[in-house]
């Protein structure tokens, strides 16, 4: 099933809306440009970074894509560092990334700003161990490899699970690898354990017989991002643009939590899994868009603070300077 179309008058309506308040307040902070024409908008072309299995998969099966007023120019990245590395740079205009990655940027002092928010089910990112492993909990990994993508969602809920432990990313060893090269290490058993998000978990599961060793659960915040670059809010056309994208999403996200299932078979069709492994991820409760408020900023920066006590950052993060709630009215609408 798919939602119906979007009609090309509330499109319109939500144009000509001017960019209105909460931006960032920062010296580096982008401009606000003014509303543009439908004529002027339809010459934009939006570069978006993406991950397989990701918002241009989310769009379309959802019928998200049929009337979009712009054209979108798409690119694949294996994780949110290096998409938002290029959001950064002004390679791309936007994109979608875990709760960990625009931290990463934001220490880095990278020209990103985050413009919404959604909340996933926490149960998908997990700390596996293979079928045979003797380690019944995180205690019994201490001196052992553990793979994750670092900067990852993944890399903040492995830190967060050992210091509820009393244990600390120095009493294991980190191998930093990406999902793919980390996956063929987990199941040649050249890992001892893996840090990783849903779909990668399901698979792990029901492919490779992995065992959860402990989740997200009471640890991680769940929350994923549409992080733009400062060149993209701070150009108008592009401006109008991302509104409308990002609107897109979170409705999109609240079909993909309505037909669980159709999301399912969609995800499977775009990223190769088995519909079995991507029905049992969206089966666990995809994203669902949620405000950009404080209680996201705060628990942001709690994760952020972690990050800089372990010494894994240079030094303190504002979470808050790297966030941007000019989309906020058209954000509120669009979740309903």
């Amino acid at each position: 099933m798919r939602l119906p179309r979007v009609l090309a008058a509330v499109t319109a309506l939500a144009l000509s809306l001017t960019a209105c308040g909460g931006a960032t307040t920062g010296s580096s902070a982008p401009s606000v440009p003014g509303p543009v024409s439908a004529a002027d908008l339809a010459k934009v072309t939006l570069k978006v970074g993406d991950q397989k299995g990701g918002s241009q998969a989310l769009l379309k099966a959802a019928g998200l894509l049929d009337d979009v007023p712009y054209r979108i120019e798409w690119s694949t990245f294996t994780s949110g560092p290096p998409l938002l590395e290029a959001a950064s740079a002004g390679a791309i205009d936007i994109g979608g990334v875990g709760n960990t990655p625009p931290i990463f940027s934001a220490a880095a002092k990278a020209k990103i700003s985050i413009v919404s928010a959604a909340r996933g089910d926490v149960r998908g990112d997990a700390l596996l161990v293979p079928p045979d492993s003797t380690a019944q909990t995180i205690n019994d990994l201490k001196g052992k490899t553990i793979g994750v993508a670092k900067g990852s969602s993944a890399h903040g809920q492995i830190l967060l699970n050992l210091r509820k432990v009393g244990l600390s990313t120095k009493d294991v060893e980190l191998s930093f690898l990406q999902p793919a090269d980390a996956y063929g290490a987990f199941t040649q058993h050249r890992i001892d354990a893996w840090a990783v998000w849903d779909p990668y978990t399901a698979q792990a599961k029901l492919e490779a017989g992995a065992r959860t060793l402990v989740d997200g659960t009471g640890i991680a915040n769940g929350y994923t991002f549409q992080v733009a670059g400062h060149s993209a809010l701070s150009d108008a056309g592009k401006n109008a643009a991302i509104r409308d994208f990002v609107t897109r999403i979170a409705k999109a996200q609240r079909w993909a939590d309505t037909h669980r299932d159709d999301w399912g078979l969609a995800w499977a069709a775009d990223t190769g899994l088995a519909p079995e492994v991507a029905l049992a991820a969206a089966r666990n409760g995809p994203d669902v868009p949620v405000a950009l408020d404080d209680a996201v900023i705060a628990s942001e920066q709690e994760l952020a603070d972690a990050f800089t006590d372990e010494k894994v950052l240079p030094g303190k993060v504002d979470f808050a300077e790297f966030t941007d709630t000019r989309y906020a009215a058209d954000l509120a609408s669009a979740r309903g």
